[in-house]
């Protein structure tokens, strides 16, 4: 994992990256070449011409960050990529038709973009096909060795069996523990020298696993390692950066007191964050006015009730504030209480389905953006009713009321839509991940990866 403002990006994901970005610029060079070549003029020197090239492979490169194409399933299904592909190139080609309107005058927009496109699908798709399946080798994941044999090193073989995972576990060490789970652990007696084991087997990396720490720690043995250049972990930091959650088994409240994380930079942060929002909600609030009209006109004509309405929310520090949204329910939802959404929830209307799928409901959320109550990007505000007996339920559940509440958020994308108690567990440990890791470049990861939820309907219900 490379640690990128804050946030852990897999090697493959980087390389990959770099790899794309190469071969698009290329693409793009031989498709002008091939042009100038058919109207007989001289193509001249790929420096003149090197800034539209980069233009558009940053272009391609935003498509195919916001569809997902260096998701984990990208990166070990060729079918999946391929499909995500298309799409991102699709959504590249009408950005980069926009931005030749916007600019005009630049032939190269116009002149080579159906070759350059071509190109760029078949020397992606190789590159998934040869690079990808090099990145995807063991050689290229970091050889971890795990000091336990309970159930937290269990946890971290699963995780180490995933096809995506970025780290190859080649050994166990039983310190000493009651309870064993791992049952090729070799006991730490059979060990004469841990560090000198660490060297035989090409560890970079060491993760504490035990159970219980209290009079298990070989401190001496871990000072000798770390000395050595290899890079020592406890469980709780691994397990976030290897899944970009906070993992709340194991988590406690001194390792969120003395990680890395929750910066006091977050003041210069945070104003550039509300600038960003009061002009992105006052462009959306314009440019979408007429959808928000004709659906609120498409909701009074399918069910009784208004078009809108307003739900008390939790927001910053657990202040409540109103939400308002296009209404996608009976008016008699609720008249049994508050309760969960569910899968084909029988109290969605014909049209609160669609616009549910598409999102369109949530877009009136951008007045309460521009009041300042919500943000773009954050946790999603919950209702009071269920606030208060998830903070019963779940510890470090108030934690996520001390970053303000958002449309979209890091839980929104990497979970499928939830409501229950231990689906709200597991968007709390992303929350937390956003919080203790909050930069605006997780910010524009985040807005950019919506549209693959949105695309996808994933999350959706």
């Amino acid at each position: 994992m490379i640690r990128l403002f804050k946030h852990y990006i897999p090697h493959a994901v980087i390389l990959m990256g770099l790899f794309d970005v190469g071969l698009l610029l290329l693409a793009g060079e031989l498709a002008f070449r091939l042009r100038a070549e058919q109207i007989g003029i001289d193509a001249g020197h790929f420096s003149d011409r090197f800034w539209p090239l980069a233009g558009t492979a940053v272009t391609m490169l935003t498509a195919m960050i916001a569809v997902g194409v260096y998701g984990a399933e990208a990166l070990r299904s060729m079918r999946f990529a391929t499909a995500r592909l298309l799409v991102a190139i699709s959504l590249g080609v009408i950005a980069l038709a926009f931005i030749d309107f916007v600019i005009g005058g630049q032939t190269f927009w116009r002149s080579t973009l159906a070759y350059a496109i071509g190109l760029s699908i078949l020397v992606l798709v190789l590159n998934r096909m040869i690079v990808g399946g090099i990145l995807g080798a063991s050689a290229f994941r970091r050889r971890v060795l795990v000091l336990g044999a309970g159930m937290r090193a269990d946890r971290l073989r699963r995780l180490g069996e995933r096809p995506e995972s970025g780290f190859v576990i080649v050994g166990y060490v039983g310190m000493n523990e009651s309870q064993v789970v791992v049952e090729e652990a070799i006991a730490r007696g059979a060990i004469h020298n841990l560090g000198r084991f660490v060297e035989n087997l090409g560890v970079s990396e060491v993760v504490l696993a035990l159970e219980e720490r209290r009079n298990a720690l070989p401190l001496s043995d871990l000072l000798r390692i770390k000395t050595a250049g290899v890079h020592v972990n406890d469980f709780s930091s691994f397990v976030e950066r290897e899944t970009g959650r906070v993992d709340l088994d194991t988590v406690n409240p001194s390792w969120l007191i003395f990680s890395d994380g929750f910066s006091s930079l977050r003041v210069v942060s945070a104003g550039a964050k509300r600038v960003f929002d009061i002009a992105a909600s006052a462009v959306l609030l314009i440019l979408t006015a007429p959808v928000i009209l004709l659906f609120a006109l498409l909701v009074k004509l399918d069910s009784k009730g208004p078009a809108f309405f307003r739900q008390t929310r939790v927001g910053l520090y657990g202040q409540p504030f109103d939400v308002i949204k296009l209404r996608s329910m009976r008016i008699d939802a609720e008249a049994a209480g508050a309760q969960w959404a569910t899968e084909n929830d029988p109290r969605v209307t014909r049209v609160g389905r669609f616009i549910r799928k598409v999102r369109i409901d949530e877009l009136p959320q951008a007045w309460s953006v521009l009041k300042g109550e919500m943000s773009f990007v954050g946790p999603r505000p919950e209702r009071p009713e269920f606030v208060a007996d998830l903070e019963e339920k779940l510890q470090y559940y108030a934690e996520r009321h001390m970053v303000k509440p958002g449309i979209t958020g890091w839980a929104q994308i990497n979970y499928p839509y939830g409501a229950s108690i231990e689906d709200s567990r597991h968007k709390l440990e992303y929350d937390l991940y956003y919080a203790k890791n909050y930069t605006p470049f997780l910010d524009l990861l985040i807005l950019l990866q919506t549209l693959r939820v949105v695309l996808w309907h994933e999350g959706a219900r």
